[in-house]
């Protein structure tokens, strides 16, 4: 239930999160959009402000141009061309270099931040006639094609700048005749997205941000829903552990007690002392595993030591006796590279997670055990080395996680409460020390332990 609750937050996160980046996304496209437009306007006004009139730029070859548009349509009315000729005759104009020259220094004078292309195109040649309907000589699209002057190659990225319309009529042409053209100004803007983009600068960082923090967020908030269902599977596997744990010393304590109860074995004295013996040791079961949840409590820091001076090799060579005498069917052996090295500790809980270490050897399958130790840098080092199972690399990051237990395939077949190496590591960083660990899957394990000599 708690797995399908994530899931369906996971689900929904996303949904937002794409929600938002979808409409992050449309406010960017509509401020590019706005900021294309704003651009346009501004090249449109600068433009406009050089050539309102494109006489003003060579009145002479300009005047040459309404010349030739003249004599082309009498030719085009008195001597009958055709209008194939008329346009070839207009778009292979001898003042095309000159104009595109002289348009183009203006430009670049004027507006020296900006480079641009630029074409003047025609789109319609019409001669009219007072008694006759208009005869369109060509009316066409804005095409590259009908290009009168100009550097641009195409109209694809160019965007309008404005419409040109000239009349001729009366004496220059014909009484009867009238003639209208309409040619048009395009622009191209060399880098243009450049130039938005850098305007967009403060707009494109936050959206960026935005996004980044969004996603940030998400992703902590999904690792904080792992980690919270990882510790609730986690603190219900250790309900079930210590539930296990201590049905079997209170079974015991229940039979035992029901014994005790009849008379025969009161009045049995060896019955009776081997009872009151057994009863005994499952209360002192219980009791320790009371202190082991009790002692795994503390952190490292709220961890009252006693310490006193200790020489190593005593001390250890009586934690290998007592272990020896528990195991008897377990080889252990030391390799001591000290002499009588005095180190600061706490008797009591040091003892302990050492034995924690040989006794998680044990359940892991190990049947021999080495303790190594030695010294450097004024660091006494132990290190107990086993050939058990071992541990897979993947798992090593949680070792020493309070409750975690090394699992062989879906199975924990070690009994415990995945408290023993949670409380060995309390203890070494309560000294001040580290504990590693080096193994892989069916290699054995090496547990370092480092604490500050004297």
């Amino acid at each position: 239930m708690m797995k399908k609750k994530i899931n369906l937050l996971i689900i929904f996160s996303i949904a937002v999160l794409v929600a938002l980046s979808a409409m992050q996304f449309y406010l960017i496209k509509t401020t590019y959009d706005y900021k294309v437009e704003q651009f346009h306007t501004e090249i449109r006004n600068k433009i406009a402000a050089i050539t309102n009139d494109y006489s003003d730029i060579d009145s002479t070859i300009f005047n040459k141009k309404d010349v030739l548009y003249r004599n082309l349509a009498l030719n085009y009315i008195q001597e009958n061309k055709t209008k194939f000729w008329v346009k070839n005759a207009i778009l292979d104009n001898k003042f095309k270099t000159e104009l595109t020259r002289k348009l183009q220094l203006k430009f670049e004078n004027e507006i020296p931040d900006i480079k641009l292309d630029f074409a003047i195109v025609l789109n319609k040649f019409v001669i009219y006639n007072t008694t006759k309907p208009a005869d369109t000589v060509f009316a066409e699209k804005p095409f590259i094609k009908n290009k009168l002057y100009g550097n641009l190659a195409s109209l694809d990225n160019a965007f309008l700048i404005r419409n040109y319309v000239g009349t001729t009529g009366g004496n220059t042409l014909n009484s009867d005749y009238k003639l209208l053209t309409e040619d048009a100004l395009y622009v191209s803007v060399i880098d243009w997205e450049t130039v938005i983009l850098k305007r967009m600068t403060m707009v494109l960082c936050f959206a960026f941000l935005s996004i980044l923090t969004l996603i940030t967020l998400f992703v902590i908030a999904i690792k904080a829903l792992i980690k919270q269902k990882k510790v609730s599977d986690i603190k219900t596997d250790f309900i079930n552990n210590i539930t296990h744990e201590l049905k079997t010393p209170l079974s015991t304590l229940s039979i035992s007690t029901k014994i005790l109860e009849r008379k025969d074995i009161r009045n049995n004295e060896k019955h009776f002392d081997d009872l009151i013996a057994t009863v005994s040791r499952q209360n002192n079961r219980l009791q320790q595993l009371i202190d082991q949840v009790l002692n795994t409590s503390l952190g490292e820091n709220e961890i009252e030591l006693k310490k006193e001076k200790i020489i190593s090799e005593t001390f250890l060579n009586s934690i290998v006796g007592d272990f020896k005498m528990a195991n008897p069917n377990i080889s252990i052996s030391t390799n001591f590279k000290t002499e009588k090295t005095t180190v600061l500790l706490d008797k009591f809980h040091l003892t302990t997670a050492i034995l924690n270490v040989l006794e998680n050897a044990v359940k892991y399958g190990s049947n021999t055990i080495i303790i190594h130790t030695s010294i450097a840098n004024n660091v006494f080092n132990i290190n107990i080395q086993d050939n058990g199972i071992g541990i897979a690399k993947s798992k090593h990051s949680l070792l020493f996680d309070k409750f975690y237990r090394v699992e062989q395939g879906n199975l924990h077949n070690t009994k415990g409460l995945g408290l023993g190496l949670y409380y060995v590591d309390q203890i070494i960083k309560a000294h001040q020390g580290t504990i590693g660990v080096i193994s892989d899957l069916g290699k054995g394990t090496i547990f370092n332990i480092t604490i500050p000599s004297v």
